[in-house]
């Protein structure tokens, strides 16, 4: 499949890229990395990346704009993205050919060529093996590449902490360091945060409170936020607050917006994504999202991961 993606790539003159709404670093990284990737290898093709801008992610990257008469006779390629959905930008579909690259349970295939490898920690994973493929050919890897892919790894595992981080994470981030990037500046990017996120994150620490099944939930109501200035968006930036806690097996964030609850799951044994398939969502075992619509709905969702929890507490192989 990596050298069907090739040839495709060689084929076309104008190349568009997309990925997921709300994005996080692994989003920006594949897409934005394999397009830089494909510029420095092709410098005479047209590559471009789409989507609305996250602004928490500008040190990253910033996206193109793009008139939809672009779209004739391109390839689209769309990064990191499980389902039609949540592609961000939906003209995808009005290209001459569509790829997904992706890493998560291909619940919903979508376009002509898939490469979907669910035992890749990230989707940036993925792009620096496709890198590999095409090397004997001319592939090209720099600097602001493996800037992009590294940060895209990183996000993803968790700095190497996460179950999905394998030898293929380490061989693929041991070849990355070796371009002059600044990581202290990427980290600090990626891991600084404000002084009232901070205290919005001491507020739920001192509030956790284990459910017998080991889960653990978080309620945030949008007074809530508002009373700490904290965004909607800017929670996910301590999504994974209880790894670390002793005796918690599953947490689940929900997180009040306008006419949609978000959820946010991460797991340190139970399989919660198919809780999340049954509440408008999905992802991996161990890390997923979806949305309910009253906090009545997220109670429904609690018990059903509290019976998770159980059936995993009781058999935990």
């Amino acid at each position: 499949m990596k050298e069907k993606i090739i040839n495709s790539i060689n084929q076309y003159h104008t190349i568009i890229i997309h990925r997921h709404v709300r994005p996080d670093p692994d989003a920006y990284g594949s897409q934005v990395g394999l397009a830089k990737m494909i510029e420095a290898t092709y410098p005479n093709k047209k590559v471009y990346v789409v989507g609305e801008e996250d602004p928490s992610l500008n040190y990253l990257a910033r996206l193109d704009e793009m008139p939809d008469e672009k779209y004739e006779g391109a390839l689209v390629i769309v990064c990191d993205t499980a389902n039609e959905e949540r592609i961000c930008d939906q003209r995808y579909t009005q290209g001459d050919k569509l790829i997904k690259i992706d890493h998560h349970p291909n619940r919903e295939p979508y376009g002509d060529l898939m490469w979907v490898d669910t035992e890749a920690s990230s989707t940036s994973e993925m792009i620096y093996e496709l890198y590999l493929e095409g090397k004997s050919d001319g592939w090209k890897l720099n600097k602001e590449v493996a800037r992009l892919l590294y940060a895209g790894i990183v996000g993803d595992t968790g700095r190497f902490l996460f179950p999905s981080t394998t030898e293929r994470t380490f061989n693929a981030a041991q070849e990355l360091v070796t371009y002059n990037f600044d990581r202290k500046a990427l980290y600090d990017n990626m891991y600084q945060v404000s002084l009232n996120i901070a205290k919005f994150k001491g507020e739920l620490l001192s509030s956790i409170e284990p459910r017998e099944s080991g889960l653990a939930v978080f309620k945030l109501p949008k007074d809530l936020l508002d009373r700490y200035e904290v965004s909607a968006d800017e929670t996910h930036t301590f999504v994974s607050i209880a790894g670390d806690i002793k005796g918690i097996h599953a947490w689940v964030f929900f997180v009040e917006e306008e006419g949609v609850i978000r959820v946010r799951l991460r797991s340190k044994g139970p399989v919660i994504n198919e809780v999340a398939a049954k509440f408008n969502g999905g992802g991996h075992p161990m890390a997923s999202g979806a949305k309910v619509f009253s906090w009545e709905e997220a109670d429904e969702m609690v018990k059903a991961l509290d019976q998770v929890c159980l059936n995993f507490e009781n058999n935990p192989s």
